[in-house]
């Protein structure tokens, strides 16, 4: 790879002791940072292009530290209710789709979303009957512990009224016990089954396409967890090399779903092996559902729901036994905790198998909505780094507010109390679940509202600073992942990774400008990703 000189740029350098607007790449790592004049003289006689950023605002490469590729590329080619307002414009949607679907074909659709409808209503399996009969609808929603289904989807999944419901699951019914087309977490198992399954080319064509969104949204990189989707730890393997092989420069980290750990172990993996482009991190695993849905564990009940604490999506044995199993393979544990119940267990689960101060990577606590503070004492002297995903603040409040009651506020959210704990903080989307565009994340970390709305923010001391935002998805996303000495910020030795915008994003600006901003060049190992 030619040597590359990058140009007038304005690099996002917090602590720099002088001004620099250029940066010079050898092999993919940057090997000179400096103004551009001195760089040319320091560089004379050597072979090297230049690149001009043209006075676009350099970001360390920015990095989604928890999502689903795979999901998110096929959210592309799936009917998508992120914009529904109302229970009539998902019917809408969905009667506009099964007009131009072949009868007999599974129409599937993601992201309804009830808390922004007036009425809070979600569509009846008999009003899913009324738009098809000839086709299995199958409808997930935004948190993806939900789900809407209509007869035919329940015909092909073999449920009925009289189907027991499994543990930690549920199939919604009406008062008088007859199926109204909700499918709750496990529960959703038996309509996954009888689902088509995606071809490996096609397979390979949606992780393509879902890295190449990411990059025209200025990512380099991505955590993710895709094995579910994939179907084997060598399937995703095997497309990551591919994609890598026919040209494509995006970073993946790669979380491994619990139900793959006898794979691993026959394949011999480890935690933190693979390449600068695919990466193996921690063994990931669900201890509850989400709030949107009542089905995250709380301590106490709902406060709109005195009927239920949430789901635990294990018993604390099970938690123990397969924390214990990554444990003796040398993987730390990504969990998925969203409320504090569920943030409970997983605590003294960790604190009983602690992960050693000496682990390449840390354990990771994913979402971390929903904590009681004397946990958080408790996770502060474990190895553990915690997955943020700010842009939920924008789609959860104020409702989130009526699920939890007024008592549990004081950790809700409270993205800046994290931060303040000493704790590794990373930024990530949760995509499909929100939108991929970092820039709207880091936007609802500053402002902590909904993109259209102008107040103060939900629980304003809770606000980031765009500083503190840009770290979430830099210098966070690379602690998160055991990567802080190679990436994460622009400094020598470390990756030509780049995130170019059109704006300089700095303390004091006006935060909404943000939502003005756009990616001009996404650069990764010094190779142009992507170019507006």
């Amino acid at each position: 790879m030619q040597p590359v000189l990058f140009t007038n740029g304005q690099l996002f350098l917090p602590h720099a002791a002088s001004p620099a607007d250029s940066v010079y790449v050898e092999d993919g790592v940057i090997r000179a940072i400096g103004k551009t004049a001195e760089l040319r003289l320091q560089l004379a006689g050597r072979d090297y292009r230049t690149v001009d950023w043209d006075g676009g605002c350099v970001l360390p490469g920015l990095v989604d530290a928890h999502m689903h590729l795979g999901m998110h590329g096929m959210k592309l080619g799936m009917l998508d209710f992120t914009e529904a307002a109302s229970k009539e414009e998902m019917l809408a949607m969905l009667r506009a789709r099964a007009a131009v679907t072949p009868p007999g074909e599974w129409i599937l659709g993601l992201n309804w979303n009830e808390n922004n409808f007036p009425d809070g209503k979600i569509p009846h399996l008999l009003e899913l009957d009324e738009i098809t009969t000839e086709h299995p609808v199958y409808l997930t929603r935004t948190c993806f512990h939900a789900y809407l289904g209509n007869s035919e989807a329940f015909r092909r999944a073999g449920v009925t009224a009289d189907t027991p419901d499994p543990e930690s699951g549920a199939f919604g019914r009406g008062l008088d016990g007859r199926l109204n087309g909700c499918i709750y977490e496990n529960a959703s198992a038996p309509f996954a089954d009888v689902q088509p399954v995606p071809d490996p080319s096609m397979l390979k064509t949606v992780m393509f396409q879902a890295c190449q969104d990411a990059l025209r949204l200025g990512l380099t990189g991505a955590h993710t967890e895709d094995l579910r989707l994939l179907g084997s730890v060598e399937a995703m393997l095997r497309i990551h090399r591919e994609l890598k092989e026919e040209g494509l420069y995006f970073r993946t980290h790669q979380l491994m779903y619990h139900g793959f750990l006898d794979e691993m172990e026959a394949l011999g993996i480890q935690a933190g092996s693979g390449s600068n482009w695919n990466r193996i991190g921690a063994v990931k695993l669900f201890a509850d559902g989400a709030i949107g849905g009542r089905t995250a564990l709380l301590k106490e009940a709902y406060y709109d729901a005195p009927h239920t604490r949430g789901l635990a999506m294990h018993s604390p044995e099970e938690l123990r036994e397969i924390v214990g199993r990554a444990r003796k393979l040398g993987y730390p544990v990504a969990f998925h905790a969203i409320g504090d119940g569920a943030a409970e267990m997983m605590t003294e689960v960790l604190e009983q198998l602690p992960l050693s101060r000496e682990a390449r990577l840390p354990d990771r606590f994913i979402h971390a909505q929903v904590v009681h503070p004397d946990a958080v004492k408790r996770m502060s002297k474990l190895n553990l780094a915690v997955d943020l995903q700010p842009r939920f603040v924008a789609s959860d409040f104020p409702w989130v507010l009526e699920r939890v009651g007024p008592d549990r506020t004081s950790w809700l959210y409270a993205w800046k109390k994290w931060l303040l704990t000493g704790l590794p903080c990373s930024g990530g989307s949760d995509a499909p679940i929100e939108p991929l565009n970092p820039l709207l994340g880091i936007h609802a970390a500053v402002t902590r509202r909904k993109p259209e709305e102008s107040h103060e923010g939900y629980m304003p001391e809770e606000k980031l600073s765009i500083t503190e935002a840009i770290r979430l998805f830099t210098s966070g996303s690379a602690g998160a992942a055991g990567e802080a000495g190679q990436r994460g910020s622009i400094e020598l030795g470390k990756y030509a990774d780049f995130t170019v915008v059109d704006r300089n994003l700095a303390d004091g600006m006006d935060p909404d400008d943000l939502l003005r901003t756009s990616v001009r060049m996404t650069i990764v190992n010094g190779k142009i990703g992507y170019r507006a």
